[in-house]
This record gives C-alpha cells, sequence and structure tokens, in this order.
C-alpha cells in the first residue's frame, strides 16, 4: 500500500473527493493523531487548468463566462458589482444589480485544485461581500460581513485568495443586506470541473440560474420587500420567449447544471421527451449506486441540482418549472377569473369609454397570450410565443431544449421537422368510426 508521500508523487489520482478526504491526507503511520485538515489544506500543486484540455467549456444561455489570466501560477478574476440595466424580455427593461454589466453575473470555470485571486470591485451605492456558496474556504475568505470579514465599501476593491479542492457546481452571492442584493440580481454560477473525471466528459454542459422577481406593471425596478406573490420567473434572468434554447446533437452527453436562488420558492424543473440522472449538488458528487431516473428535479432555495442524459430523442422539447405560476409573466398575476360568469352587455358599455375592451377569463385564460392588449409602458403579456403550431401558452420560467441529428453547428436550428405522420391532429370521422369511438360533440373532419 503506498504512503501518502508515494501517493502525492507519483500523481495518481483516484478521484477528486477520495484525494482530499482527510483519510486519504491520514498519517503514514497507524499511531499519528485522526484530527481533520480542513479540506483546502495541503493541496497538491497542480497547473491551471486549460479549456479543451481539461475540461469541456460549459455554456451558459444568454450569459457568459468570466475571463481569467494566470498570474504566478493563479488563475486572476475580477469580478465587478455594479448597477445594471436587464432586458427580462423584448418589452420589459429593469434597473437592477449585478456582476460585470449583467445579472445573473458571469460563469466562474476553474478546474479542482486551480489557484484563483479573485478581485471585487464595489460600485454600488452600498458596501458588500461574495460568499462563495459551497465551496470549501479558508475562514476569513468566506464572506460574511461581520462574521468573517469587513464589509467592501463603495469605490473599494478586495481580494479574495483560494484553491478549489473538489470538483461540482457551487454559486457566488452576497452576504451583505442580503434581501436587497439578492433580491436585485447579484448571483453567478462557479463550475468546478475534476482534475481528473472518471466519467466520460459532458458534450454539452449548460448552467441555468433559477430567480424570482416583482416589479409593478408599467415600473421598472424589482420588489424586494415581496415575501410571496412574484410575477416574473427567470432562467439566467430571461423570461420565455427571450430564453435561448438548449441544443444538442442527437447522440450528445448533456449536462444540466440549476441554481437556485429564489428569495421563497423552489422550482420542480420539468424536461419533456427524457428521463435523467441528479448527479451532483452543491454538496458534492453523487455515487453512481445513489442515482436513479426522474424526469422532474426540484432544486430547493439555496442549492444546485446537476442533471445527466443522452440526447438521444430528437425534437423540440420543453424545459420548465411545473409551479404553474412560474409559467406566466407579469400580466398573469393579480388578473381576475370570471368563469361561467355572464357579463351581459359590459363589453359594449365599457367599450365606449375604451375602445377594444374585452372581459378576459370568461373561458379562462388559454387565449390571454395572443390577444395582444394594450399595456402599461414597460410590460410583458403573462404569455409566451407564435411558433410552429401557433401561440405557446407559458412564459416565465421555460426554455426549450432542441435535440437534432447530424448538426453542424449548436446554433439554434430552428423547428423541428417532424418525420410524416408523426404529429397530433384532428381525427377524421371514418378512424373514430373504425375504433369505435362515438363521438359526442366534436367536428371530425
Amino acid at each position: 500500500m503506498p504512503t501518502r508521500r508515494e501517493f502525492l508523487v507519483s500523481g495518481a489520482v483516484a478521484s477528486g473527493a477520495a484525494m482530499l478526504s482527510p483519510q486519504a491526507r491520514g498519517a503514514d503511520t497507524p499511531s499519528a493523531p485522526t484530527a481533520a485538515v480542513p479540506a483546502y489544506a495541503n493541496l497538491p500543486v497542480f497547473p491551471p487548468g486549460e479549456p479543451g484540455q481539461d475540461y469541456t467549456p460549459v455554456v451558459t444561455p444568454n450569459g457568459v463566462t468570466l475571463p481569467w489570466k494566470v498570474v504566478g501560477g493563479a488563475k486572476i478574476f475580477h469580478l465587478v458589482a455594479e448597477p445594471v440595466e436587464d432586458e427580462f424580455a423584448p418589452g420589459l427593461k429593469a434597473h437592477c444589480w449585478g456582476y460585470n454589466g449583467r445579472t445573473s453575473g458571469p460563469t466562474m470555470e476553474v478546474v479542482e485544485g486551480d489557484r484563483v485571486r479573485i478581485y471585487v470591485t464595489n460600485k454600488l451605492p452600498e458596501a458588500t461581500t461574495v460568499h462563495w456558496h459551497g465551496v470549501i474556504v479558508p475562514n476569513g475568505m468566506d464572506g460574511v460581513h461581520g462574521l468573517n470579514q469587513p464589509a467592501i465599501p463603495p469605490g473599494e476593491t478586495f481580494r479574495y485568495e483560494f484553491a478549489f479542492p473538489r470538483p461540482g457546481t457551487f454559486m457566488y452571492h452576497p452576504h451583505f443586506d442580503e434581501l436587497t442584493q439578492l433580491g436585485m440580481g447579484l448571483n453567478g454560477m462557479i463550475v468546478v470541473h475534476p482534475r481528473q473525471p472518471t466519467q466520460p466528459r459532458p458534450d454539452r454542459d449548460f448552467v441555468i440560474m433559477l430567480n424570482e422577481w416583482f416589479i409593478d406593471p408599467g415600473t421598472s425596478r424589482p420588489n424586494t420587500l415581496i415575501m410571496t406573490d412574484f410575477n416574473l420567473f427567470t432562467f439566467n434572468s430571461k423570461v420565455f420567449p427571450a430564453t435561448e434554447p438548449l441544443v444538442a446533437r442527437q447522440g450528445d452527453r448533456v449536462r444540466i447544471r440549476f441554481g437556485n436562488l429564489s428569495a421563497q420558492d423552489h422550482h420542480p424543473i420539468h424536461i419533456h421527451g427524457y428521463s435523467f440522472a441528479v448527479v451532483e449538488t452543491d454538496g458534492g458528487q453523487l455515487p453512481p449506486t445513489a442515482r436513479w431516473p426522474e424526469a422532474t428535479v426540484l432544486v430547493p432555495v439555496g442549492a444546485v441540482r446537476t442533471i445527466d442524459f443522452v440526447a438521444d430523442n430528437p425534437g423540440d422539447w420543453a424545459v420548465h418549472c411545473h409551479m404553474t405560476h412560474h409559467v406566466m409573466n407579469q400580466m398573469g398575476h393579480d388578473s381576475l377569473l370570471l368563469m361561467d360568469v355572464d357579463p351581459g352587455d359590459l363589453n359594449e358599455k365599457i367599450g365606449r369609454l375604451l375602445p377594444g375592451y374585452m372581459t378576459t377569463g370568461l373561458t379562462g385564460n388559454g387565449g390571454m397570450g395572443e390577444m395582444r392588449m394594450a399595456l402599461p409602458p414597460n410590460t410583458i403579456a403573462m404569455k409566451g410565443i407564435d411558433y410552429q403550431f401557433g401561440p405557446i401558452g407559458m412564459g416565465g420560467m421555460v426554455t426549450v431544449l432542441k435535440v437534432r441529428p447530424n448538426l453542424t453547428s449548436y446554433e439554434d436550428p430552428g423547428w423541428y421537422q417532424h418525420p410524416d405522420d408523426t404529429v397530433a391532429r384532428r381525427a377524421t370521422a371514418q378512424e373514430l368510426s373504425d375504433d369505435g369511438v362515438k363521438d359526442t360533440g366534436a367536428k371530425p373532419a
């Protein structure tokens, strides 16, 4: 059995977790003490990981990856906390706070064992900090104002320095005036790739941050004091139809990393057309024996869930939160449902004062997305977009997984071209008769 010294000198790393655990750093002799050692202590020294060589770079739909450079063997990052204008979708812009000109902030991408120096410049009107959510760091780098460090005053730059001891998916956000700063959009994702993967790398690796907001129709500032009735639910700070699709080639190994920094709500994310395995949380990787198939993954507040699947079913597949209020945009909230109400001559009377007025909700709200009713300035309709077969009745926390054979690039391939006779359609009278189905009022072709 090799000693610890022989193990490190040989460079044989069975896995990041084993390499960095207290057991792996145990004594050379049985009589040595077994006190726990922090995971970041005595890390082996590796050269900084390189994209393409050491990992497949992640894709952040509607977002970017934070650039870095190497100085003295460390990766240098620079985060700037500042006011930003975010366009949630065409027709709705909001005055938010973010990092490096955007919310959600840019994705930080490193390799297990990488040492980093992260400079944080504060251009906000109040102090801030950065907490590295789920990352095992020295106590003074943990980013909790008052407990671990002084706050970063407006106009100043602080330096954080540590190494990433284990692979996984994590997040970063302030721990100063959390209600305001998280609610205004200060957040981002961290991806730490394994130094020596024990499984094949994904071909497509997506990162999605889940958030919720309240912006009154006609206004442009998030209300961070709202506790329950949020009216915007976003993937990477975009609502459908502004969310970029997830494009994969048929047969690709696909990984999607979901982080949730919403104020109150968990999000059950459902993917049509597929089952998948949850392979990782922000606590670490799950061994293969602990995984099971799912079609919906619950992402709790303040948590990360990473899923893997093979893109073997071509088509355009919905990816969405299954909280039904989370697949609507602003104007779907606080609206009246008037099912079974007889409006009488209400439309005519109000129409004299407000031309084009229509009482909605009499038979449900299924048609509101395509009514194109007049809206207050800087406000978007409750539902989505015209697609191949008509309007999609969803907005908010929705995107589309587009799987195609023989792709030459990962640009949006447009609508899926269905093979003949594979689209649901109206039944004919002959089909109903042949199968002994009694028509109870439908109008068969």
